[in-house]
Parts: C-alpha cells; structure tokens; sequence
C-alpha cells in the first residue's frame, strides 16, 4: 500500500498539487480494499449519487460530503464542518472523489489547507471525461475501469 502512497506524493510533487497526491481509480480501489481506515470523500451532489450512481465499497469507508448544492451548484457553505463531524482525525488518509476530478480537487485543496494531511484526489473521477458522443462512463474513471458502483 505504500507503494500506491508513495506514487501518489510523487504525482504531487511533479505536478505541485497543494494536496498529499493523487491516485488513479485502481489505486483508490486497492486503497480502500487493503485498508479499512483508508477513507472515500463523495463530493458530488446528493442528486448526482442517487440519480447517476455511486461507489460500491464497505460502508463505514464512504463518506458524503458535498463541494456543492443541488440545485443551482452554489459552494457547500458547511463543507469543511460536515467533512470534519464525517472524519474527525485529520491524519486519516482520505480519497476525495467528483464526477470528473475537479471538485473533488478542490475538496482535497480546502481540507489539506484547514489541517488534513493525507488527502488524495482520485483522478478522473466517478464518470471520467466525455466520449465522441458526449457521453461519460467510458473514458476515464471509476466506471470506466470497471470498479464496483451501483446505478441510479
């Protein structure tokens, strides 16, 4: 697992990320599997996990806290207190997940500043990037890669 830790902070440091690193689906996946205080972050939309899916890992590791709000995708005001009444020891490794990877980078941003020290962005998020056709879930991301999640 460390081997996973240590290619992230290398990812980190080459792209000068103001966060711990950032993993890959696979290697969020393998995290989550091989160690259970390893943590995931759902940012996205309360509406976005129960209409378009979410991540099927063992409970006590999934934790809901949304960057924004449905509707009208205003900031969460609350993000940071939800986020710490969800985690309250701020050495946990954390795994912030969004649909594509950019609020959920943000969200590893905000809690490395308020004093988590191990926060990773998942990259590529939930739904990965659009295909020729518009569509998500086949480039990129947690569905992509054929992870467990489970539809709307």
């Amino acid at each position: 697992m460390s081997e996973i830790l240590d290619k992230a902070k290398q990812r980190g440091q080459e792209q000068q990320l103001p966060y711990a690193g950032a993993v890959t689906p696979e290697e969020a996946f393998q995290l989550l599997q091989n160690d259970n205080r390893v943590l995931l972050v759902d940012v996205r939309t309360n509406a976005e996990r129960d209409w378009v899916g979410r991540v099927h890992i063992a409970e006590e590791q999934h934790k809901a806290v949304q960057w924004s709000l449905y509707p009208g995708g205003t900031p969460n005001p609350n993000f940071m207190a939800q986020l710490a009444t969800a985690i309250a020891d701020k050495d946990t490794t954390i795994l912030f997940l969004c649909r594509s990877g950019v609020r959920s980078r943000h969200g590893a941003k905000l809690a490395t500043e308020n004093g988590y020290t191990a926060c990773y962005d998942i990259l590529q998020g939930f739904e990965g990037d659009k295909d020729h056709h518009g569509h998500r879930k086949t480039v990129g991301g947690w569905c992509s890669a054929d992870l467990p999640w489970m539809g709307a």
